[in-house]
């Protein structure tokens, strides 16, 4: 389990592929660990160099006391590429993970060549419903929660498939310390300023059953960034890529080949 102290913390990371080849990082969600990215790894292009992570207090990586601030969870991607040396990295995020994404082009635009803002926004929900969100963690704990979760997270057609006890069995393992420490970071962000003054290539994508961040949210964000696009995927809900890997994995790649990247 390979781990490196980056920003105070000890950060369990996976290096793979190519370590010559062009740099991807793909930053989890809320709730989830690098094995978010598992399902489209096989289908992306091969001579890539694979960078993924445990977000601070979730997984393997160390659960620091909450609440987590916006800035500190950039601070981690930050060192993280810093630690291996790479920039020009084309950064994939998704939902927390993007807003980490917008975050980091806009602090550290040599270190990010691209970005996909996938089923995310510049502001996610109200500091009330965090807050809500926050005290229904400490009262009653995650697995009394996922039931609910489950129904923003993934399509109508995937609630009833054996994979969904996999992902709700990942969300229920998610420290309680590290879940309410993003839920505060999310609450405290408002991105929309400073991501409407980034100029870099991005791609949006997001699900038509995301009950998390609508299709609605997500283009409003993309469409703050001159040039970007958005792609829609239909009967798919907040996690794309583990609904519908092989769909992922090709617009990633086309956005790849279309910015150079491959």
């Amino acid at each position: 389990m390979p781990t490196a102290t980056l920003n105070q913390i000890e950060t369990h990371y996976r290096d793979e592929g190519d370590p010559n080849g062009a740099p991807v990082l793909f930053i989890n969600s809320l709730g989830t660990t690098l094995h978010l990215w598992d399902p489209i790894l096989p289908h992306l292009p091969d001579g890539l160099r694979i960078i993924r992570y445990d977000m601070r207090g979730h997984g393997e990586t160390e659960v620091p006391p909450a609440p987590y601030s916006m800035g500190t969870l950039v601070k981690d991607a930050e060192a993280l590429l810093e630690h291996f040396n790479v920039k020009d990295a084309l950064v994939v995020g998704l939902s927390i993970g993007g807003m980490v994404t917008q975050g980091l082009a806009v602090k550290r635009l040599d270190l990010v060549r691209a970005i996909v803002l996938s089923n995310t926004a510049a502001k996610i929900g109200s500091p009330k419903m965090w807050e809500e969100r926050i005290d229904a963690l400490r009262t009653r704990g995650l697995p009394a929660m996922s039931d609910d979760i489950m129904m923003r997270w993934f399509s109508r057609d995937f609630q009833t498939r054996p994979e969904l006890s996999h992902w709700k069995a990942m969300l229920e393992s998610t420290p309680a310390e590290g879940y309410a420490g993003c839920c505060a970071a999310i609450q405290g962000t408002d991105f929309y300023t400073p991501t409407s003054g980034l100029r870099l290539p991005t791609l949006g994508i997001a699900g038509s059953e995301d009950g998390a961040t609508p299709p609605d949210l997500v283009r409003e964000t993309v469409e703050l960034i001159p040039g970007a696009r958005m792609e829609l995927l239909r009967r798919t809900g907040h996690l794309p890529c583990v609904e519908n890997p092989e769909t992922y994995a090709a617009l990633l790649t086309d956005f790849m080949k279309e910015t150079g990247h491959v």
